[in-house]
């Protein structure tokens, strides 16, 4: 690779009030007071151990996600970006985005995030309806929902997104389609919308809810699409929305197989080495564990193979609705796109895939992932 891929850093904070149970997620119930202090120290000692990967590259966009990040203080992200902004190149104009959730943003925390430099909010919602968000096992209720929004607008986030889900137990079309409605009235530049799935080792997958069969989830989101369309939301990704400019740059960054580098308890981190090879690494897990490392938290590593990168950069780049263009292919993965010319003629043939892009057709994408097989 002559060019390195753009770089994000993801921050993971891993406590949460109540393990949600649906979620799959590093989160773990906060049993005490969370050791704010400790975990800032323990975070920075990590990303000491990470510099080198930076090199100097500019950090265009950082997330963090959780669990709930909201929970932290905003002494804790001024703390936490004053030393970041000392050891990382964060771009001038970087996206930093803080996952929220509606029950934990008390008066004066939104102020605080915004003058830590978070400058875009990923609000978790999930639902408007009061009997969804309690099969959901959400903290807050509809109407902390309609304050967090409010307040963060007044806070001065015109940068943020709702997160809402589909497909919930016993939710019918209507009011998947209300939930929609009642997010629109407050002009959100993204929105993520997605479908409630069963994944293990969760409370849902060893107890599954009743939740609406396939016809019913395809007319869900058929009747959702079109609404979203109309209202001039564009589906730049396979779950994500926004007005038109305002695609979350760090999420762009992932499918499009940037690097990013990767801060806290169980943080996944990807990088493209000066020796041509791209590594994923991982750190550890459990926060306890995290916090009391000693050297490197890194839990673990591995190269992506030759063999495995054509598959590794199409499950990111054909999640866009307009997929990449095939130079980036070499680009970002040192290979030559006649690696994989067989089979891209292959799944070409079958319209799956348009002629002169790594872009899944609109067949393609309703089955994408039979399209992703085929490069097995």
């Amino acid at each position: 690779m002559s060019v390195s891929p753009p770089l994000s850093l993801y921050i993971h904070v891993p406590w949460c009030v109540r393990k949600c149970p649906y979620c799959d997620f590093n989160s773990h119930a906060a049993t005490g007071a969370i050791p704010e202090s400790a975990y800032l120290d323990a975070l920075l000692e990590d990303l000491e151990q990470d510099l080198a990967f930076a090199s100097g590259r500019p950090v265009e966009t950082v997330f963090i996600g959780g669990g709930t990040p909201s929970l932290m203080s905003g002494e804790f992200y001024q703390r936490l970006f004053t030393h970041v902004r000392a050891r990382l190149n964060i771009s001038p104009d970087a996206e930093i985005t803080l996952e929220a959730n509606p029950g934990t943003l008390e008066a004066g925390r939104l102020e605080a995030f915004r003058d830590a430099g978070i400058n875009r909010l990923s609000i978790g919602v999930q639902s408007f309806n009061a009997n969804h968000l309690k099969a959901l096992g959400r903290i807050h209720d509809s109407q902390a929902a309609h304050r967090a929004i409010t307040a963060a607008r007044q806070a001065g986030f015109e940068n943020f997104n709702i997160d809402l889900m589909h497909g919930l137990p016993g939710q019918t079309s209507e009011q998947a389609l209300e939930d929609l409605r009642t997010a629109l009235h407050y002009q959100p530049p993204h929105l993520s919308w997605y479908q409630l799935t069963l994944e293990p080792n969760t409370e849902f997958y060893s107890r599954p809810p009743d939740l609406p069969d396939d016809d019913h989830l395809w007319d869900i989101y058929c009747r959702g699409a079109g609404f979203l369309h109309q209202q001039g939301y564009r589906d730049y990704e396979v779950s994500a929305w926004s007005l038109e400019g305002r695609a979350s740059r760090h999420n762009l960054n992932y499918w499009t197989f940037g690097d990013y580098l990767a801060l806290g308890a169980g943080a996944h981190g990807k990088i493209s080495l000066a020796d041509g090879s791209i590594r994923r690494y991982w750190k550890t897990r459990q926060p306890e564990a995290y916090l009391n490392r000693i050297g490197s938290r890194t839990a673990g590593s591995n190269s992506i193979t030759d063999e495995d990168l054509p598959l590794e950069f199409l499950m990111n780049a054909l999640r866009l609705t307009d997929g990449v263009s095939e130079d980036l292919f070499y680009q970002r993965t040192g290979l030559p796109l006649s690696s994989v010319g067989v089979k891209l003629k292959t799944v070409r043939d079958d319209k799956l895939l348009v002629s002169d892009r790594l872009q899944a057709t609109p067949l393609g994408q309703r089955y994408l992932n039979s399209l992703l097989e085929r490069f097995l």
